[in-house]
């Protein structure tokens, strides 16, 4: 038995506030967090003292995750939510039913309809059968399975319930695909809207704007600058076509790449927390995945500051992400996980401190923020509603707007010729 005890580093605190650092030996990172608990204190953050083995397998996992990264069409075609939800419960079944985990990740490979998914499947297969443990055989694909994935399946490892840990990541999916869906709902209707106001534009600029021209021509009428842009972007769109085709493919493909830059993610942030109609929903859906995200690890016995780092990997919005990355170093420095998120109220709301304060208080952090992300998650799912119901007349005025300008803007000459002739 004692040939598996690792010695570990450790800072840990009880719930009085008062911390303590220290040296124990333990099995693993869970078993530590247990020892600790006896003692009436929890881990906030520990260190294996043998991390060689640990440096060489991060470099590995570090080449192998920087060869998936390569490539743009890489990010693009991502593996689903609802696929990976999917192979999960599959999987939870097949552990269960007591079938291996190299057959059952077979069985899943023939299932996936995604060719990256099921190559990742077959190789993951393989070294589990070589004799790496599933937590480690996920981390060569973090793009597919994320920390939080990682950690969850680690700790089911260690603890001897990898069903119960993949029962966790199920549900934990399943509530994070619910809040999404109901998200991306709202904004199909926007998006339909924008995008046959752009074939519109496209339509009258190739159909409509050229036989104007040669009328306003045999006229010989002064035209007003609207209607020269116009015209002037209908000759590029007609006469030079491939290259009105280019510039509109750099044009996006330049956008794409500057939202996925640094700048671009906080700019987007900036924007989504400012705007009036998407500020409140932006805060609800965030808040809700990092409450939840940050249960389900707390659950598994993950260490709050690990916790929070992983957290910070679920949540897009860069504003998010610095704050939990800055509230970790603040628990590690001895803070409460309140004190810590009360310094950014602007994203966080007043009732969020206060109930995982409560939770502090009574030992129950974990089943307060489960909690709390089902009470945020449900505000979202209204607020959605309410927004999709505001936008509706406003995309309809956008609409209207463009339609507008353009006809102003052809019939502007019309009116000058009409005059002339009075």
């Amino acid at each position: 038995m004692r040939k598996n005890m690792s010695l570990y580093k450790y800072k840990a605190k009880n719930l009085q506030g008062h911390e303590i650092e220290g040296s124990l030996e333990a099995q693993n990172e869970h078993h530590l967090a247990q020892l600790l608990k006896q003692q009436g204190y929890f881990l906030i953050s520990s260190q294996n003292t043998e991390i060689g083995s640990q440096k060489t397998n991060k470099n590995k996992q570090f080449f192998v995750s920087s060869l998936n990264k390569i490539g743009f069409l890489s990010s693009l075609f991502g593996v689903s939510l609802t696929e990976k939800l999917f192979f999960t419960r599959n999987l939870e079944v097949m552990v269960k039913s007591g079938i291996s985990l190299v057959r059952a990740f077979d069985i899943s490979a023939a299932q996936s309809r995604s060719k990256k998914f099921k190559n990742a499947l077959t190789d993951i297969a393989q070294r589990i059968n070589k004799g790496e443990s599933l937590s480690q055989a996920l981390g060569y694909y973090p793009n597919i399975f994320p920390l939080l994935f990682q950690e969850t399946i680690r700790v089911g490892e260690e603890t001897g319930n990898l069903a119960e840990s993949l029962r966790a990541l199920s549900d934990q999916m399943e509530k994070e695909h619910s809040l999404k869906s109901k998200v991306k709902s709202a904004m199909v209707y926007p998006l339909i809207v924008l995008i046959i106001t752009l074939l519109m534009a496209i339509f009258m600029l190739i159909f409509a704007v050229p036989k104007l021209k040669a009328t306003f021509q045999e006229l010989g009428v002064e035209l007003p600058i609207t209607t020269k842009a116009v015209l002037g972007l209908a000759d590029f769109a007609t006469q030079k076509w491939p290259l009105f085709l280019l510039c509109v493919i750099i044009f996006a493909a330049a956008l794409l790449v500057f939202l996925k830059s640094k700048i671009g993610k906080k700019i987007q942030a900036i924007l989504f927390l400012k705007m009036p109609f998407l500020a409140k929903i932006t805060r609800q859906t965030n808040s809700a995945i990092v409450l939840r995200t940050l249960s389900s690890l707390l659950k598994a016995g993950v260490p709050i500051v690990r916790s929070l780092i992983i957290t910070s990997g679920s949540v897009n919005n860069f504003y998010f992400k610095q704050a939990l990355q800055a509230s970790a170093r603040e628990i590690e420095k001895g803070e409460k996980l309140s004190v810590a998120l009360g310094a950014f109220q602007k994203i966080f709301s007043p009732m969020v401190i206060q109930m995982i304060e409560v939770g502090e208080e009574t030992g129950e952090t974990p089943q307060v923020l489960s909690k709390l992300a089902e009470f945020l998650e449900e505000e979202a799912s209204q607020s959605t509603q309410k927004i999709s119901v505001i936008i509706e007349p406003l995309l309809i005025l956008f609409l209207g707007g463009i339609v507008g300008f353009f006809v102003i803007s052809m019939m502007q000459p019309m009116y000058s010729i009409l005059g002339g002739i009075h």
